[in-house]
C-alpha cells in the first residue's frame, strides 16, 4: 500500500538501475580500450625506433656523389632479415672487432654464388657484363677482381661509388658477409631524401 501510496513503480526502478550498470560498463569497456591502443602504439613505436631502424653516419667520402662524409642516415635493419640484399643497395656495414666496431657504406654488386671479374673498368658477373645503373667514376682499379672471384653462399662483393676509393677489390677490405650487414640505406635526414633514389642513370 504504501509503494502504491507514494507512486513507487518497482520495474522502473529495475530498468533505472539496469541503465546505469551499462552506462558504467559502456565506460570501463572505453577506458579499457583506449588504455590498450595507447599500449599498442607505444609497443610499436618501441619495436620500430629498437628493433627495425637504425641511424649512422656516413664515415667518409668513398660513397660521392651518393652520399658525403658525416650524411645523417635511418638504416633499416628489418629487410635483410625478410629478404636477401640486392644489387646495387647501398648497405651499412660492420667493420672491425667487437671493441673497435665501425660502420661503413657500399654499395652491393656481386651476390652470394656469383662470379665477379672487373677487366678494363667494366664489371662481370657469371661472365656476362654488368650493366651498372649507378653514375659511378671510371672503375680504373680493378685489383684482386682483375681475377673472376666466386663468391661463396653467405658473401657479397660491395663497391664504393668513387672507384678510387677502398672496396671489396682491396685484400685488406675483403668480402662482406650477410652477417656483418646492418641493414639498408634508407634515408638521408639531414639532406631529405631516399637513399635509393640518389645517382641512378
Amino acid at each position: 500500500m504504501l509503494k502504491e501510496f507514494c507512486g513507487y513503480d518497482e520495474s522502473k526502478y529495475d530498468l533505472y538501475q539496469k541503465e546505469k550498470r551499462e552506462k558504467i560498463r559502456k565506460r570501463i569497456l572505453k577506458v579499457l580500450l583506449w588504455s590498450l591502443c595507447i599500449l599498442f602504439a607505444v609497443s610499436f613505436a618501441y619495436l620500430v625506433t629498437h628493433k627495425c631502424i637504425a641511424k649512422t653516419v656516413v664515415p667518409n667520402d668513398s660513397m660521392e656523389p651518393t652520399l658525403s662524409k658525416n650524411d645523417r642516415l635511418i638504416v633499416n635493419t628489418v629487410t635483410y632479415k625478410l629478404f636477401e640484399p640486392e644489387r646495387f643497395d647501398v648497405a651499412v656495414i660492420r667493420r672491425g672487432d667487437d671493441e673497435h666496431i665501425i660502420y661503413d657504406i657500399k654499395r652491393i654488386y656481386g651476390l652470394p654464388g656469383e662470379t665477379i671479374q672487373i677487366t678494363d673498368g667494366k664489371i662481370f658477373i657469371n661472365g656476362n657484363e654488368l650493366e651498372d645503373k649507378i653514375k659511378a667514376s671510371e672503375t680504373k682499379l680493378s685489383g684482386i677482381a682483375v681475377e673472376e672471384i666466386k663468391l661463396d653462399k653467405d658473401e657479397y662483393f660491395v663497391l664504393a661509388d668513387d672507384r678510387d676509393k677502398e672496396d671489396s677489390r682491396f685484400a685488406g677490405y675483403g668480402h662482406v658477409y650477410k652477417k656483418d650487414i646492418l641493414g639498408k640505406a634508407s634515408v638521408r635526414t639531414n639532406k631529405f631524401g631516399f637513399v635509393n633514389m640518389f645517382n641512378k642513370k
